[in-house]
């Protein structure tokens, strides 16, 4: 009896699901499963361009012919690239395909990893560091600024379909706290390029989106006048000179 009601079951589960919009489920619920859609289920032709095609054989090849599935992060990425940002459940099953492993495999990895998107996202996705030292730094005031101007909501999508915003945990920028990252999937694979803006204020992220939506391209790194690189606010305090060496090479007989 129980194994005959299971399945009605789930399926009136399904079916409730589908009733809410996409965007509308948080990031980390939307990341633990797949439900088809118009514009993402398996049933939808999907391949590399016949330039990726090349590439894909280029990722192939630094690996053994026994150990395809090992290719199988770098190849979800120049899927990823080719689609616009995201990972339609297609182009997973091609990738399988590619590496001859069942798709489940590609699943677990696309679904484990925050740097694939399996929901749509802009052509300038731009992610906000929320890791404790850009949090500190004013990251929340960064993210809100953000979205206030754009008019969206975490996960979602500008209406011209150039800008979302999405949250990434430690991007390595520490000592540039706070930080934001544009992956920009304006111009496809070919084009893509995931720049780093560190040192940023609220003011100063909503003019990397103005200057974005220009079509130019704001200079990367810090966006501090006063620091270089990562280096202190005004200059080096300390080590002006070059060092002193040892007094001899066995420091034992010094």
């Amino acid at each position: 009896m129980l194994a005959r009601l299971a399945p009605q079951r789930l399926f009136e589960i399904r079916q409730a699901f589908r009733q809410f919009p996409q965007r509308s489920r948080s990031f980390s619920t939307a990341l633990n499963y797949h439900l088809d859609t118009p514009d993402n289920n398996p049933d939808l032709p999907w391949e590399f361009t016949d330039g990726n095609k090349e590439k894909a054989k280029e990722i192939l090849s630094h690996y053994p012919s026994n150990y395809k599935q090992s290719a199988v992060i770098p190849l979800l990425d120049l899927a990823q690239q080719q689609h616009g940002g995201w990972l339609p459940v297609s182009a997973m099953n091609a990738v399988a395909k590619i590496i001859e492993v069942a798709p489940i495999r590609v699943y677990e990895v696309a679904t484990f990893y925050s740097m694939f998107n399996r929901l749509k996202v802009g052509k300038y996705h731009l992610l906000v560091c929320g890791t404790t030292p850009c949090m500190i730094r004013g990251s929340r005031e960064i993210e809100d600024a953000l979205l206030k101007h754009l008019g969206v909501k975490r996960g979602e999508v500008t209406k011209d379909g150039l800008f979302s915003v999405g949250e990434m945990e430690c991007m390595g920028c520490c000592v540039n706290a706070p930080m934001i990252t544009v992956a920009d999937y304006s111009n496809g694979s070919e084009g893509y390029t995931y720049n780093y803006y560190e040192d940023v204020t609220p003011k100063r992220v909503v003019e990397i989106v103005d200057a974005l939506k220009r079509g130019e391209k704001p200079p990367r790194g810090t966006q501090n006048p006063k620091r270089f690189n990562s280096g202190p606010e005004g200059g080096n305090t300390t080590l002006l000179g070059e060092p002193k060496p040892p007094p001899c090479r066995d420091l034992d007989a010094c």
